[in-house]
């Protein structure tokens, strides 16, 4: 029985296999491919067959043609079948595309010597749309962003991963850790041939680090080494007594008044200070564990280590690993290593400097420790934190040798000394040949290049390309984060061309205020600045946005009222570059106020005081000391009317005229203009008018006050100092200083009713800019002194920016205050000052210019014998809009 059960198996296997020897099976992925001969044929001796035909079957959105052109098939070409490599390459091809879930190639019939062959595929299906579930509107919207889907494309089983490891980097780098995604992909009824992609994501909760351990570190305290992870913090944690130390409860900083909440220590009486001693509060950075982030805090934790001289150390193995209420620790294992010291520092190479000289400007000795951040920095191949180009490359670069390079070889190590020899390649002298600038497609490319210290035919240099953009920036017609140089040497003949481009930004400013302020109650204020202006462009339409722009001109004008109480208007121009070759610049203004002292619903006209005036000046850049120094000069003309008006005792009617001169010396070398990190602005100013009493011969002091002040005569001093020093990354701490001082000519006149200094509030106090007043603002003061002749202020400020973005530069502060003001010089004491502190915010809108609020404290306005002890009285917030109060 068995016996003729495998004699009928062997004879079907057979007949099988006589059935498939006219077909061959040519399938990459899944498809057919069968290629028959004519019948007769000795399939075991392959046949040249030329192709007559191809034609293709299944194809909805390719192009035919296109189709046939992939496979490299052609009519005419020879195909030795059944077991042409053509066809299977073609197979290949069509699969490679990744377009189809189905590829056949088939003969459709024999003509004598030719083949007629037929191409059916099955296209893969499309995108029709993608949605998402378990998450929020905002963050889908977000994540359509970040993922590259678009409707009509092929769907992949790629496709469906690049969009899955997209969403959970996004929800990682949110603290998610576990996150979860899984896509459900279903036919569209309403469309042929096309899918929808359901992307259901559990982003579990926030992946918090709960603690970090260090160990192996002998030379450096583990709490200095967890400072150097900037992104890996531990949560916030607390004990509930100082003793103990078994119940450490970890907590995110933001529930942190939840969790204590539950514990029964916080009452809507109780502050966090009252807590003490019941527990031990420690504030951190985000505790969100973010695993690049990680890996780039282990390079900055063996980093420190190297400037310590361990250049040897190494972070050996890292453990990260669930607790039990839901988070990570994180184990760091750290090996030192030796410590390293400087050994000799010879020079190969150098013939333009000396070695003496070259170590000099090294300023590594024998025996310093050894630290390779600083044998970097010192060398100029990594940048100076505080941007001074004191290094060995700026020496070279700024004299022209672009092509310059150091290499620090190390010579020999003896037990913990490291020798250097320092291999230099000083190559030739660069000349600037063509200077390009692209991405100004609103200001005309003169405005750029007139601001430029590299100019063609000087030698190149590193510190000219550094000055050329802070000059650019300074302009405010650009993005400052994204002004880019490119040097592009060509060795060949010792020249290099330098690529400049800027992204242009919105630099026009609308002002938009209202407050109260200097009696005039309720006011109004609306002045609009154009900072790219063209007196040109006025009769090309084509450059109007919404007025004519590109010239770097600025033109502004404002005008403030409460009715019929108070207008005032002001306008101004400025041209940077009067006749276009050096930056002389011209500005000339008009102003024009009345302010009425009548009461509300009288008549304005019984009361005021009224001021009309104008002015020209210019200023001229000088080159010594160095090119930093601006001139500036003036003549300004002010004439006032009082009516009933008290402006000083027995002068309330009558005219007083001010012609007077103003000279400014001032050196700016801040290097941006809305978040300084570096540089200084410093500025004199001398303003006087003629002696015009020295010239008449009259005993002023029994003249009537009409006469005394028909012509005010007064000289005038004031002087300004902003320091700025990066502290670390982007945190930056600003000094300031300020003095003025109002002196008289002549003792029977004494001081002026006008351009004196009015100290304290906000600096926003109505008419008192249009009578003549500088007015320094104090925080957590009101106004504290009107119509002082001497003051003095001085102000620290530690600035961290949350935003350095073209569309709105966002900086936080801390400061401090301390300022006076006094009627005369005798009364004159530069330590008795008001002291305040506080916070606030800066915000630089380019449409609204600066928005400002701070929160200051009066510390000298505190009074425990009066009872004046209560915040609310010694504090006060300032808030400021368009310009930075003095």
């Amino acid at each position: 029985m068995y016996k003729g059960v495998i004699k009928y198996s062997v004879l079907l296997f057979c007949l099988f296999c006589f059935t498939l020897a006219g077909a061959q099976i040519g399938n990459s992925g899944g498809g057919l491919s069968k290629f028959g001969q004519p019948q007769g044929a000795d399939i075991s001796r392959p046949k040249e067959y030329e192709l007559a035909g191809i034609t293709v079957s299944g194809a909805k959105y390719l192009d035919n043609d296109l189709l046939i052109a992939v496979t490299n098939l052609v009519v005419g070409q020879k195909l030795h079948l059944p077991n042409d490599e053509g066809i299977a390459k073609a197979i290949r091809a069509l699969w490679k595309q990744e377009l189809f879930s189905n590829v056949d190639i088939t003969i459709t019939r024999y003509l004598d010597d030719k083949v007629f062959i037929n191409i059916a595929v099955e296209e893969r299906p499309r995108l029709s749309r993608y949605n998402f579930r378990n998450i929020k509107t905002g963050e889908a919207k977000e994540l359509k962003g970040k993922l590259t889907l678009v409707a009509n494309k092929v769907v992949t089983d790629a496709t469906k991963k690049e969009a899955i490891v997209r969403i959970k980097k996004y929800y990682t780098d949110k603290g998610f850790g576990r996150v979860q995604v899984s896509v459900i992909e279903k036919n569209d009824s309403a469309a042929v041939n096309k899918v929808t992609l359901t992307f259901v994501i559990d982003k579990g909760n926030k992946t918090h680090i709960n603690q970090v351990n260090i160990v192996g570190q002998e030379n450096a305290s583990e709490a200095r080494l967890k400072r150097t992870l900037k992104s890996t913090k531990e949560m916030s944690r607390f004990t509930l007594h100082p003793q103990d130390e078994q119940n450490v409860y970890a907590v995110p900083k933001r529930s942190f008044k939840k969790y204590i909440n539950q514990f029964g220590f916080l009452s809507p009486s109780k502050t966090l200070d009252a807590l003490d001693p019941y527990f031990r509060f420690k504030l951190f950075a985000s505790s969100k564990f973010n695993q690049k982030k990680f890996d780039d805090d282990k390079q900055t934790l063996v980093a420190y280590y190297n400037t310590l001289g361990f250049r040897d150390a190494t972070v050996v193995s890292d453990t990260i690993y669930p607790v039990k209420n839901g988070n990570v620790n994180v184990d760091i294992r750290v090996k030192e290593g030796h410590k390293y010291y400087f050994g000799d520092i010879t020079w190969k190479g150098n013939t333009k400097y000396s070695s003496e000289f070259l170590s000099r400007v090294l300023a590594i000795k024998k025996g310093d420790v050894y630290n390779q951040q600083l044998l970097e920095t010192r060398m100029g191949r990594q940048l100076s934190p505080d941007g001074n180009g004191e290094d060995v490359s700026s020496l070279y670069m700024d004299d022209g040798y672009l092509f310059f390079n150091i290499d620090p070889s190390e010579t020999s190590i003896v037990g913990d000394t490291i020798n250097f020899e320092m291999r230099i390649t000083e190559g030739a002298q660069a000349t600037i040949r063509d200077i390009n600038i692209a991405g100004n497609e609103r200001t005309n490319e003169h405005v750029i290049r007139r601001q430029l210290y590299t100019l063609p035919g000087d030698k190149f240099s590193r510190t000219a390309l550094i000055r050329s953009q802070r000059e650019i920036a300074n302009l405010g017609f650009f993005d400052q984060e994204k002004i880019g140089i490119q040097p592009k040497p060509h060795p060949e003949d010792g020249t290099v061309d330098i690529d400049y481009t800027v992204v242009e930004k919105s630099s026009d400013q609308l002002q938009l205020s209202a407050g109260f302020g200097g009696g005039v109650n309720f006011y109004g204020n609306v002045g609009i600045t154009f900072n790219n202006f063209s007196i040109r462009n006025i009769f090309k339409p084509k450059f109007w946005d919404p007025l004519p722009v590109g010239d770097g001109q600025k033109f502004s004008i404002s005008y403030a009222s409460n009715g019929a109480y108070y207008n005032s208007l002001s306008t101004a121009f400025t041209e940077p570059w009067l006749g276009g070759r050096k930056p002389n610049a011209l500005t000339a203004n008009i102003v024009y106020s009345k302010y009425s002292a009548a009461a509300v619903g009288s008549n304005p006209n019984l009361s005021f005081l009224r001021m009309a005036g104008g002015g020209l000046s210019m200023g001229k850049r000088l080159n010594w000391p160095d090119n930093f120094f601006v001139f500036n000069y003036g003549l300004y003309y002010n004439n006032y009317r009082l009516k009933q008006y008290a402006l000083v005792p027995n002068f309330s009617d009558g005219y007083s005229n001010d012609l007077h001169f103003k000279f400014i010396l001032s050196r700016n070398s801040v290097d941006k203009p809305l978040y300084p990190t570096a540089g200084s602005n410093l500025a004199f100013t001398f303003q006087v008018t003629p002696p015009y009493s020295a010239f008449t011969g009259r005993d002023y002091s029994v003249e009537a006050p009409n006469e005394k002040y028909k012509w005010i005569e007064y000289h005038k001093y004031k002087f300004t100092a902003d320091f700025y020093q990066k502290i670390y990354g982007n945190l930056v701490m600003r000094f300031a200083s300020k003095y003025g001082f109002l002196g008289y000519y002549n003792q029977g006149i004494g001081y002026s009713p006008f351009e004196r200094f009015q100290v304290g509030g906000d600096g926003l106090s109505g008419y008192s800019y249009f009578v003549g007043k500088d007015i320094i603002s104090q925080r957590g003061y009101e106004v504290y002194a009107s119509a002082a002749t001497i003051y003095n202020k001085y102000t620290a400020e530690i600035r961290y920016p949350f935003s350095l973005s073209s569309t709105a530069t966002i900086y936080g502060l801390a400061f401090v205050d301390a300022a006076n003001a006094w009627d005369n010089f005798s009364q004159y004491n530069p330590f008795k000052l008001n002291r305040d502190a506080g916070i606030g915010i800066r915000i630089f809108l380019p449409m609204f210019g600066l928005l400002g609020l701070d929160y200051g404290i009066g510390i000298d306005r505190y009074d425990a014998a009066s009872g004046n002890t209560s915040l609310k009285n010694i504090a006060k917030f300032n808030f400021m809009l368009g310009f930075e109060p003095e």
